[in-house]
Formats: C-alpha cells, structure tokens, sequence
C-alpha cells in the first residue's frame, strides 16, 4: 500500500526553518514556525531541534487548544503566542518567531522601530512596536502582543526577539527579514548620526505611489499608522478627503483581488 503524500507546506516549512537558520536568525534550538491549515489544524516546528536540521518528521500537526494531532515529539514551547495571534487574526495563516541579532538587540535596548525611514517597510510593515517582556513559554508572552497583534504584522519582543506573520509562509518570512535589515541599517546609521526621517509630505506621496511603485496594496492599518507618523512628522497633514481618497482606492484595490 502506498503512503499518503507528504503535504506541500511541510516541506515549505523546512525551506523555511533553513532559511532562518542560514541566515544567522537563530541560533541553538531557538526559533519557531507555525502555518495554519485549511482543516482548521496547525502545523508547527517541535521543539528542540536546530532550525537547520529541520526535517519533516520535525513538524508536528496540533488542534486550536495546541493539543497534538499527529506527529512525534513536543510542540514549540512558543505555540501558545502562535495560537493567539491565530485567534485574534483570522488572516494570519502562517508566523514566524526567531532571534535575529540587530532586530533583537533593538528589543534588548528596549527600542521600538517606528520611525519612517524606509520607504519599503513602511509599505510592508509599517511601524513596528516594542511589545514588552513575557516570559517565554508562558501565558505572559501572548498577553504582551494583545495590544498590537490586531494592527501590525512584525512586533519586537522585549529582550527576546521578533515575531512576524501574514497570509502566507513567505509573506511571514520576508516579513522577518526585511525587519532585520532595517534593524540593521538602522544601527549603522545611528552610528554615522542618525536617521533621517521621511517628512509629511514624502509619506503622503508614497501612500499615493505605493501601488504604482512597489505593486503592493497597503493594508488600511498601515495607511492609519503613517496618517499617524505624517502627523507628528511635521506640519503637513492629511485633510478628511485625503483620507477618505486614499482608504477608498485600497478599498477598490482589494476588491478587484
């Protein structure tokens, strides 16, 4: 008798965790994925396993509750936070938890990245928040993201590490490491005086041109972080019609999807 066909997504996850691994994002054991199934199960990394021996038999299959369906080994110590950014983003399907070095050394400092300095994170992140310390593998940890997992797709963990998602695997890992290379960057600037950041009226231009330009929709939550970033940027600010203009174009964007 011939044995059932291996998913396609476990054998992405493995890219995945590789990827992470390659790339100095994790170190050890640490680190964790997860994708949501259309079954309505999740598939996430067991614990103890260095991201870059990840092997399919290295995923396991759990329930809502995190309570094993199927696999062998114990689940990421992490799945709690994965589980609650499931239930309160029906969109999510798929997170990204690592350590890597410059993102996470701004949530040692205790930095947020919020600044509006690259173009392309603000189109693809937009702000990203510091959320403040939980302690691993406990309820602490998913409890510190309730204020922003509604309105952000990466958060810095406070003296941990990053976690990212979206509606796909890769969307989740890009996410992951465009935040780190603006962590980066972010660093060597500081380094040479610091940053400068996009006025108003540059913000406001790329919101208009985002489409055009990098042929991505911005998710009306990023379009209000930047009316808040433009606001406390400088004097040019968005008039009621700007604004209704703009979340009324995203809108018929989406749709036509």
């Amino acid at each position: 008798m011939s044995q059932p066909a291996v998913p396609s997504t476990l054998y992405e996850m493995v890219d995945i965790c590789h990827r992470l691994a390659d790339k100095g994002m994790v170190s050890a054991t640490d680190g964790n994925i997860s994708v949501r199934n259309r079954e309505g199960t999740f598939y996430a990394t067991r614990s103890s396993v260095h991201k870059g021996d990840i092997t399919i038999n290295d995923i396991v299959e759990v329930d809502h509750s995190g309570k094993l369906i199927s696999g062998t080994g114990k689940p990421s110590t992490e799945l709690k936070m994965h589980l609650f950014i499931y239930s309160k983003r029906p969109d999510v399907h798929a997170v990204v938890h690592a350590h890597p070095t410059f993102a996470t050394a701004f949530a040692a400092a205790g930095q947020a990245l919020e600044k509006p300095v690259f173009p392309e994170v603000l189109v693809m992140l937009g702000k990203v928040p510091l959320a403040p310390y939980g302690t691993p593998s406990t309820d602490e940890l998913p409890e510190s993201l309730r204020p922003f997992v509604q309105d952000h797709n990466a958060v810095l963990l406070a003296n941990h590490g990053a976690v990212t998602y979206g509606q796909t695997l890769k969307q989740a890992f890009f996410a992951m490491e465009k935040l780190e290379h603006a962590a980066q960057i972010t660093l060597y600037a500081r380094m040479l005086g610091g940053e400068r950041v996009l006025s108003g009226k540059q913000i406001k231009k790329l919101v208009a041109v985002s489409e055009e330009s990098y042929g991505k929709h911005i998710p009306l939550h990023h379009i209000q972080q930047l009316l808040d970033i433009t606001s406390h940027n400088d004097e040019t600010q968005y008039t009621e019609k700007d604004v209704y203009e703009i979340v009324k174009r995203v809108v018929q964007q989406l749709e036509e999807k």
